[in-house]
């Protein structure tokens, strides 16, 4: 529960970081993108499923490239359902995309579900590496 917490904690400054650096994403503030943040989690548990399965030829073809499309769907739908969250068209939408994935991958590969920062260190033995 407390991973969940931090990795819902970790989505809402990429969400502000997303709005800082790009000007066509504006944020409230800080209680909207934490909204935000739990309505793409929301949707991203509920729709990305199926929208992957359904264009998973496109995104063979594409090279798995067609993902960020389909981030930037579930970004525009998140700032369609949260009023304090907007999204001025779809290539911002990309862009947002590529950095609130970015964050959301790296603090999804680094915190556990204990709220735990797990790094794992790789050594060489005897040729192999454990």
């Amino acid at each position: 529960m407390r991973g969940l917490l931090i990795r819902w904690i970790m989505l809402t400054v990429a969400i502000l970081l997303a709005a800082w650096l790009l000007p066509g994403i504006t944020v409230g503030g800080p209680v909207s993108a934490f909204f935000a943040a739990a309505a793409l989690g929301i949707l991203n548990a509920l729709f990305r499923p199926i929208l992957l399965l359904l264009t998973l030829p496109l995104n063979i073809l594409t090279l798995g490239l067609f993902t960020f499309v389909i981030n930037a769907l579930m970004l525009m739908m998140a700032s369609g359902i949260i009023g304090g969250l907007q999204v001025a068209g779809f290539w911002w939408a990309v862009l947002g995309s590529l950095i609130i994935s970015s964050v959301s991958w790296l603090s999804t590969s680094l915190i556990n579900e204990r709220g735990r920062v797990e790094v794992i260190s790789l050594r060489q033995r005897h040729g192999r590496w454990e």
